[in-house]
């Protein structure tokens, strides 16, 4: 591998095919850009939280802002060590993550985006954004993660 976009499509396959809790979710890269990296996933009946309403399981939100936070600060690390070499990646786990929920989660399919808002040396933090296929808000997050 030698490219930029050969090491963020590499990325995209471990987000969206080497993690299987990810398949679970059935979460597709939608961007790559480290500026705004975007998960997408379709409205599936084994998603929903609420039956007689029909919405989203809230538990399912969280979970996709934690994999969009995660997949920011992959990008985001690699973008600022980029060396054209071989990519290690270090170890990222979760160490708080808020959740606001803004409307039930109503939708065919939902767009997650994410930002890293500052990258150190051990301590990642993020926000992320949740929007269904009408460009509705349906939850916004916040995250800080350990990273190495």
């Amino acid at each position: 591998m030698k490219s930029r976009s050969d090491y963020q499509k590499l990325i995209a396959k471990i987000i969206a095919d080497n993690i299987p809790f990810n398949r679970v979710l059935g979460v597709e890269v939608e961007s790559t850009d480290p500026a705004k990296p975007q998960l997408r996933f379709a409205m599936r009946p084994d998603l929903i939280g609420n039956a007689r309403r029909e919405i989203l399981h809230g538990g399912v939100i969280a979970a996709v802002l934690d994999v969009t936070a995660g997949f920011a600060i992959m990008l985001a690390l690699y973008k600022d060590a980029y060396t054209g070499e071989k990519p290690e990646f270090p170890n990222i786990g979760t160490i708080d993550l808020r959740v606001d929920y803004l409307r039930p989660g109503r939708g065919k399919h939902f767009v997650s985006t994410g930002r890293v808002v500052r990258l150190g040396s051990r301590i990642a933090v993020t926000h992320m954004e949740l929007a269904n296929d009408e460009g509705e808000l349906i939850a916004t997050g916040g995250a800080a993660f350990v990273v190495g």
